[in-house]
Protein backbone atom coordinates (compact mmCIF):
# COMPACT_ATOMS: atom_id res chain seq x y z
CA UNK A 1 0.00 0.00 0.00
CA UNK A 2 2.92 2.42 0.33
CA UNK A 3 3.53 2.39 -3.17
CA UNK A 4 0.54 4.08 -3.74
CA UNK A 5 1.55 7.22 -2.13
CA UNK A 6 5.42 7.31 -3.12
CA UNK A 7 4.00 7.03 -6.88
CA UNK A 8 2.77 10.45 -6.86
CA UNK A 9 5.63 11.91 -4.72
CA UNK A 10 7.88 9.73 -7.35
CA UNK A 11 5.66 12.19 -10.32
CA UNK A 12 6.35 15.12 -8.45
CA UNK A 13 10.25 14.74 -7.97
CA UNK A 14 10.47 14.37 -11.76
CA UNK A 15 8.71 18.04 -12.05
CA UNK A 16 11.03 18.89 -9.37
CA UNK A 17 13.97 17.86 -11.10
CA UNK A 18 13.30 20.09 -14.40
CA UNK A 19 11.68 23.21 -12.51
CA UNK A 20 14.69 23.26 -10.51
CA UNK A 21 17.37 26.58 -11.01
CA UNK A 22 20.01 24.13 -11.68
CA UNK A 23 17.79 22.68 -14.87
CA UNK A 24 15.39 24.76 -15.83
CA UNK A 25 18.14 27.85 -16.58
CA UNK A 26 19.86 25.14 -18.99
CA UNK A 27 17.14 23.99 -20.75
CA UNK A 28 16.67 26.94 -23.62
CA UNK A 29 20.79 26.06 -24.28
CA UNK A 30 20.26 22.40 -24.93
CA UNK A 31 16.81 22.74 -26.66
CA UNK A 32 18.77 25.17 -28.85
CA UNK A 33 21.92 22.66 -29.23
CA UNK A 34 19.97 19.77 -29.93
CA UNK A 35 17.47 21.56 -33.07
CA UNK A 36 20.34 23.37 -33.98
CA UNK A 37 18.40 27.07 -33.89
CA UNK A 38 18.55 30.11 -31.63
CA UNK A 39 16.11 30.57 -28.76
CA UNK A 40 14.20 33.35 -30.60
CA UNK A 41 13.74 31.29 -33.59
CA UNK A 42 12.30 28.26 -31.71
CA UNK A 43 10.18 30.82 -29.42
CA UNK A 44 8.91 33.33 -32.86
CA UNK A 45 9.06 30.48 -35.42
CA UNK A 46 5.04 29.54 -35.37
CA UNK A 47 5.76 27.26 -38.92
CA UNK A 48 4.75 23.53 -38.92
CA UNK A 49 8.05 22.21 -39.61
CA UNK A 50 9.58 23.67 -36.77
CA UNK A 51 7.17 22.64 -34.27
CA UNK A 52 7.78 19.39 -35.93
CA UNK A 53 11.52 19.66 -35.41
CA UNK A 54 11.43 20.48 -31.94
CA UNK A 55 8.69 17.94 -31.28
CA UNK A 56 10.90 14.92 -32.96
CA UNK A 57 14.44 16.19 -30.92
CA UNK A 58 12.62 17.00 -27.70
CA UNK A 59 10.84 13.41 -27.79
CA UNK A 60 14.60 11.75 -29.31
CA UNK A 61 16.67 13.94 -26.12
CA UNK A 62 14.39 12.60 -23.82
CA UNK A 63 14.20 8.60 -24.64
CA UNK A 64 18.19 9.01 -24.25
CA UNK A 65 17.78 10.56 -20.73
CA UNK A 66 14.90 7.82 -19.68
CA UNK A 67 17.43 5.25 -20.76
CA UNK A 68 20.12 6.03 -18.42
CA UNK A 69 17.56 6.79 -15.76
CA UNK A 70 15.20 3.66 -16.27
CA UNK A 71 18.75 1.54 -16.30
CA UNK A 72 19.56 2.82 -13.14
CA UNK A 73 16.27 2.03 -11.68
CA UNK A 74 16.18 -1.65 -12.55
CA UNK A 75 19.41 -2.00 -11.33
CA UNK A 76 18.50 -0.40 -8.21
CA UNK A 77 15.33 -2.37 -8.08
CA UNK A 78 17.68 -5.61 -8.85
CA UNK A 79 20.00 -4.86 -6.06
CA UNK A 80 17.34 -4.35 -3.20
CA UNK A 81 15.98 -7.69 -4.27
CA UNK A 82 19.17 -9.48 -3.82
CA UNK A 83 20.18 -7.80 -0.78
CA UNK A 84 16.58 -9.14 0.34
CA UNK A 85 16.45 -12.29 -0.54
CA UNK A 86 20.18 -13.27 0.24
CA UNK A 87 20.64 -11.43 3.48
CA UNK A 88 18.96 -11.65 6.80
CA UNK A 89 15.34 -11.05 7.07
CA UNK A 90 15.80 -7.37 8.54
CA UNK A 91 16.93 -5.97 5.78
CA UNK A 92 13.93 -4.87 3.91
CA UNK A 93 13.87 -2.44 7.18
CA UNK A 94 17.15 -1.57 6.81
CA UNK A 95 16.99 -0.37 3.36
CA UNK A 96 14.22 1.44 4.03
CA UNK A 97 15.45 3.45 6.99
CA UNK A 98 19.01 4.02 4.89
CA UNK A 99 16.76 5.46 2.21
CA UNK A 100 14.66 7.87 5.13
CA UNK A 101 18.08 9.18 5.97
CA UNK A 102 19.49 9.63 2.72
CA UNK A 103 16.03 11.52 1.47
CA UNK A 104 16.17 13.67 4.59
CA UNK A 105 19.98 15.07 3.77
CA UNK A 106 18.98 15.53 -0.12
CA UNK A 107 15.83 17.22 0.99
CA UNK A 108 18.18 19.42 2.91
CA UNK A 109 20.01 20.06 0.53
CA UNK A 110 17.86 20.59 -2.89
CA UNK A 111 15.96 23.16 0.11
CA UNK A 112 19.53 25.07 0.40
CA UNK A 113 19.70 24.57 4.10
CA UNK A 114 23.10 21.84 3.56
CA UNK A 115 25.48 22.35 1.68
CA UNK A 116 27.63 19.41 -0.51
CA UNK A 117 30.07 20.92 -2.47
CA UNK A 118 30.67 17.83 -4.71
CA UNK A 119 26.86 18.49 -5.70
CA UNK A 120 27.41 21.59 -6.47
CA UNK A 121 29.65 20.99 -9.94
CA UNK A 122 27.59 21.10 -13.54
CA UNK A 123 28.22 20.33 -16.69
CA UNK A 124 27.40 22.99 -19.54
CA UNK A 125 27.35 23.00 -23.06
CA UNK A 126 29.72 25.35 -24.87
CA UNK A 127 29.49 24.46 -28.18
CA UNK A 128 26.41 25.25 -30.65
CA UNK A 129 26.05 22.95 -33.63
CA UNK A 130 25.17 25.31 -37.03
CA UNK A 131 22.48 22.75 -37.64
CA UNK A 132 20.30 20.09 -35.58
CA UNK A 133 21.56 17.00 -34.77
CA UNK A 134 20.85 13.60 -35.96
CA UNK A 135 18.48 11.34 -34.52
CA UNK A 136 21.43 9.85 -33.02
CA UNK A 137 23.03 12.49 -31.82
CA UNK A 138 20.01 14.05 -30.28
CA UNK A 139 19.71 10.66 -28.62
CA UNK A 140 22.84 10.70 -27.15
CA UNK A 141 22.75 14.27 -25.92
CA UNK A 142 20.02 13.38 -23.75
CA UNK A 143 22.18 10.00 -22.23
CA UNK A 144 25.19 12.71 -21.66
CA UNK A 145 22.75 14.89 -19.72
CA UNK A 146 21.58 12.42 -17.84
CA UNK A 147 24.69 10.85 -17.01
CA UNK A 148 25.79 14.28 -15.97
CA UNK A 149 24.31 14.65 -12.77
CA UNK A 150 23.25 18.15 -11.95
CA UNK A 151 23.15 19.45 -8.83
CA UNK A 152 19.31 19.04 -8.75
CA UNK A 153 18.64 15.80 -10.69
CA UNK A 154 21.43 14.16 -8.58
CA UNK A 155 19.90 13.99 -5.20
CA UNK A 156 16.42 13.57 -5.76
CA UNK A 157 16.89 10.81 -8.51
CA UNK A 158 19.30 9.33 -6.48
CA UNK A 159 16.75 9.02 -3.69
CA UNK A 160 14.38 7.09 -6.15
CA UNK A 161 16.88 4.69 -6.51
CA UNK A 162 16.80 4.43 -3.02
CA UNK A 163 13.51 4.08 -2.70
CA UNK A 164 13.44 1.78 -5.92
CA UNK A 165 15.96 -0.76 -3.30
CA UNK A 166 13.97 -0.23 -0.79
CA UNK A 167 10.89 -1.26 -2.26
CA UNK A 168 12.32 -3.71 -5.52
CA UNK A 169 8.64 -4.89 -6.62
CA UNK A 170 7.77 -0.85 -7.22
CA UNK A 171 11.56 0.11 -7.99
CA UNK A 172 10.89 -0.09 -11.72
CA UNK A 173 7.63 1.89 -11.46
CA UNK A 174 8.81 4.58 -9.53
CA UNK A 175 11.64 5.22 -12.15
CA UNK A 176 9.05 5.32 -14.81
CA UNK A 177 6.53 7.50 -13.38
CA UNK A 178 9.76 9.92 -12.22
CA UNK A 179 10.76 9.37 -16.00
CA UNK A 180 6.89 10.97 -16.78
CA UNK A 181 7.19 13.53 -14.19
CA UNK A 182 10.40 14.99 -15.62
CA UNK A 183 9.18 14.54 -19.48
CA UNK A 184 6.26 16.32 -19.27
CA UNK A 185 7.32 19.82 -18.63
CA UNK A 186 9.94 19.34 -20.80
CA UNK A 187 7.60 18.69 -23.79
CA UNK A 188 5.22 21.86 -22.76
CA UNK A 189 8.26 24.34 -22.58
CA UNK A 190 9.47 23.28 -25.95
CA UNK A 191 6.55 25.02 -27.54
CA UNK A 192 6.31 27.15 -25.00
CA UNK A 193 10.04 28.39 -24.07
CA UNK A 194 8.93 31.68 -23.39
CA UNK A 195 7.39 31.04 -20.18
CA UNK A 196 10.97 29.50 -19.19
CA UNK A 197 11.94 32.87 -17.40
CA UNK A 198 8.91 33.49 -15.72
CA UNK A 199 8.91 30.20 -13.97
CA UNK A 200 12.50 30.81 -12.93
CA UNK A 201 11.34 33.61 -10.69
CA UNK A 202 9.14 30.95 -8.19
CA UNK A 203 12.06 27.79 -8.91
CA UNK A 204 13.77 28.36 -5.28
CA UNK A 205 10.47 28.48 -3.83
CA UNK A 206 9.86 25.56 -5.56
CA UNK A 207 12.98 23.48 -4.93
CA UNK A 208 12.18 24.50 -0.83
CA UNK A 209 8.92 23.28 -1.02
CA UNK A 210 10.24 20.22 -2.86
CA UNK A 211 12.81 20.29 -0.45
CA UNK A 212 10.53 20.19 3.08
CA UNK A 213 8.56 17.56 0.92
CA UNK A 214 11.61 15.40 0.56
CA UNK A 215 12.19 15.76 4.11
CA UNK A 216 8.80 14.62 5.23
CA UNK A 217 9.16 11.57 2.85
CA UNK A 218 12.47 10.82 4.66
CA UNK A 219 10.89 10.75 7.92
CA UNK A 220 7.54 8.49 6.98
CA UNK A 221 10.12 5.93 5.60
CA UNK A 222 12.55 6.10 8.31
CA UNK A 223 9.86 5.71 10.77
CA UNK A 224 7.41 3.36 8.56
CA UNK A 225 4.71 5.23 9.09
CA UNK A 226 4.49 5.38 4.60
CA UNK A 227 2.59 2.53 4.91
CA UNK A 228 0.20 3.73 7.25
CA UNK A 229 -0.29 7.15 5.41
CA UNK A 230 -1.06 5.61 2.16
CA UNK A 231 -3.40 2.88 3.77
CA UNK A 232 -5.46 5.65 5.46
CA UNK A 233 -5.68 7.34 2.40
CA UNK A 234 -6.64 4.04 0.47
CA UNK A 235 -9.22 3.72 2.65
CA UNK A 236 -10.83 7.35 2.42
CA UNK A 237 -10.53 6.80 -0.88
CA UNK A 238 -12.76 3.39 -1.00
CA UNK A 239 -15.25 4.77 1.46
CA UNK A 240 -15.96 7.92 -0.48
CA UNK A 241 -16.09 6.29 -3.48
CA UNK A 242 -18.68 3.63 -2.17
CA UNK A 243 -20.49 6.22 -0.39
CA UNK A 244 -20.94 8.11 -3.94
CA UNK A 245 -22.04 5.12 -5.70
CA UNK A 246 -24.56 4.30 -2.90
CA UNK A 247 -26.25 8.12 -3.69
CA UNK A 248 -26.14 6.81 -6.96
CA UNK A 249 -27.60 3.60 -6.78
Amino acid sequence: MGSDVTVWLAFGAGIISFLSPCTLPLFPAYLSYITGMSVKEIKEDRRLKVKRRVLVHSVLFLLGVSSIFLGLGVGASYLGNTLQRFLAGETGVLLQRMAGVFIILMGLFVAGWLKIEWLMKTRRINRKPKSSLSSLGTFFAGVGFAAGWTPCIGPVFASILLLAASNPAQGTLYTIVYVIGFALPFLVFSFFIGSTRAILKYSDRILKIGGVAMVIVGVFLYTGYMTRISTMLLNLVQDTWLSNLGVLL
